[in-house]
């Protein structure tokens, strides 16, 4: 299976932000480790399975544990989405992960670490904002049972400014759209079957709304975004973070 290696230019955009002055006489090139964790990653592999290319495989996994308990892999994607994010129209939209058997088990139990029962089984959301071109500007993660509906709030509290909110029928709720035209934005929500009054939204600009799915299933291309395999729903969502790092804004 081929090696992946950071090209130039995301090693330029990543180099400036990493964490200084760490420690270790021969401390493993820090370019090498994160192009190791991004391979870990897309092919889904167990940590110790990581090619010796990269480095020792402690390694790799450590400096991805050691940074993401810091909230570094989340401070890299936001600084990326600070330097170059258009939300002149947001998408919100949610997918489910499927969870592997070795994610169980963590201190605090399966709510704590953002797991539930779905239709779909056990599962993690992954709840995230796309911005007009379709990339994934804010994340969050919950248990598989917790609606869109819920989680939107405080998701859309990191949307900054927006004209317009594109989401699916599971995001048709009268207080959703009141809070939404309070901060003056439009909302682009289609209706749910149900209503007793047809809900009027712009069908043209709705077709955009494909893009935040096709985020997604490029995000699903990680092997390791595609099933959750870390307890800690904190590592899980840095493997996240650097996913939509590499896929979108590198």
């Amino acid at each position: 299976m081929a090696l992946f290696w950071l090209f130039d230019g995301a090693w330029t955009a990543i180099e400036p932000r990493l964490p200084k002055n760490q420690p270790g006489a021969r401390r493993v090139d820090d370019r090498r480790v994160i192009s190791g964790i991004i391979h870990v990653l897309k092919v889904g592999c167990r940590w110790c399975d990581c090619p010796a290319d990269y480095g020792p495989s402690t390694t790799i996994y450590n400096r991805f544990n050691h940074w993401s308990q810091r909230g570094f892999w989340l401070q890299l994607l936001a600084a990326l989405v600070d330097a170059g994010v258009v939300t002149k129209s947001t998408a919100i939209d949610s997918t489910y992960i499927k969870i592997q058997r070795a994610a169980f088990g963590a201190k605090g139990g399966g709510s704590a670490q953002a797991i539930g029962r779905s239709r779909g089984g056990w599962t993690t959301n992954i709840h995230a904002l796309t911005d007009v071109v379709g990339r994934p500007y804010a994340l969050m993660p919950t248990p598989g049972n917790v609606s869109d509906i819920k989680a939107a709030p405080a998701l859309l509290d990191r949307a900054g400014r927006m004209r317009y909110l594109l989401g699916d029928k599971g995001y048709d709720a009268d207080s959703l759209r009141r809070s939404l035209r309070e901060v003056g934005a439009i909302p682009v929500i289609s209706g749910r079957r149900n209503r007793k009054r047809t809900i009027g939204y712009d069908k043209q600009r709705y077709r955009s709304r494909h893009l935040v799915e096709n985020a997604f299933c490029r995000l699903k291309d990680f092997r390791r975004v595609a099933i959750r395999y870390n307890k800690l729903v904190a590592n899980f969502l840095s493997a996240v973070a650097l996913a939509t790092a590499v896929a979108f804004w590198l």
